[in-house]
């Protein structure tokens, strides 16, 4: 009052979780998510696994995401998919990810991984023919990705008869938390050509949300409050030397 200062109510900062988890996850039980996809079997006999295509910017995680699955059933840190921190794409050919079950078997899954987007025009970066092409199956095994020239129905490695097994039965999006926000319109573009294709061949799609303990240091401390975290909806393994069995549950489920 008069010629005082007023002294500022000071002001409790918003929590950066909810109250409760916005989705419900089964931690604590990941030998049974685990042992439920080990015991997978296709109703079709003449079909010995589906395919997984994983689609993402350069940089977001698709390979590691692909070792993250298979380090699960492994037990142990793997590297069957390279991985790459540089500012262009790590994978430059096409090729098929067997996951491990017990006693050397593989299990009834496989992932597709393929040359990452790129932000920029189409002079870097996997060119979204090549992989609705991939969708349909009719790129063949070490095929090797142009960013300005996608294969053709007259190349050699072009399946113009692709098996059932050749197609892709799911379609990941990949996407770095940390890199959401940076997203220019090019590159969103690219993902709704896409995704609307995949929807066409009526193709179930699944969004995954990596490095999300880079962008919130409450999941980066605690990785249950993923669910909690006003951020944060998916991780996957980055930098661990060790497996971890709350990872191992976000992963499986």
């Amino acid at each position: 009052m008069g010629g005082e200062q007023s002294t500022p109510v000071n002001q409790i900062p918003p929590s950066p979780e909810f109250a409760a988890p916005w989705r419900k996850m089964p931690w604590g039980n990941k030998h049974t998510l685990e042992e439920k996809l080990r015991n997978f079997e296709l109703c079709r006999s003449e079909i010995k696994s589906v395919r997984i295509l994983v689609v993402g910017e350069v940089g977001a995680g698709k390979s590691s995401f692909i070792n993250s699955v298979n380090n699960v059933f492994q037990e142990r840190i793997t590297s069957g998919a390279l991985a790459g921190t540089c500012g262009t794409s790590f994978t430059k050919v096409y090729k098929t990810h067997h996951i491990k079950g017990k006693n050397g078997s593989r299990l009834p899954f496989v992932f597709s991984d393929i040359m990452g987007l790129e932000r920029a025009d189409g002079s870097k970066g996997a060119h979204v023919d090549d992989i609705i092409s991939a969708l349909k199956g009719c790129l063949a095994e070490g095929y090797k990705f142009n960013p300005v020239s996608p294969v053709s129905e007259n190349d050699s490695t072009y399946k113009t008869n692709p098996k059932v097994s050749d197609q892709t039965f799911c379609l990941v999006n990949v996407i770095a938390a940390n890199q959401v926000s940076l997203m220019d319109q090019k590159f969103i573009e690219k993902m709704i050509q896409i995704r609307e294709k995949a929807s066409e061949y009526n193709l179930p799609q699944v969004l995954i949300m990596t490095k999300v303990d880079e962008t919130c240091p409450l999941v980066k401390r605690d990785l249950r409050k993923v669910y909690t975290s006003k951020k944060i909806e998916e991780k996957n393994y980055h930098k661990e030397v060790d497996t971890n069995d709350d990872m191992d549950v976000l992963i499986l489920k």
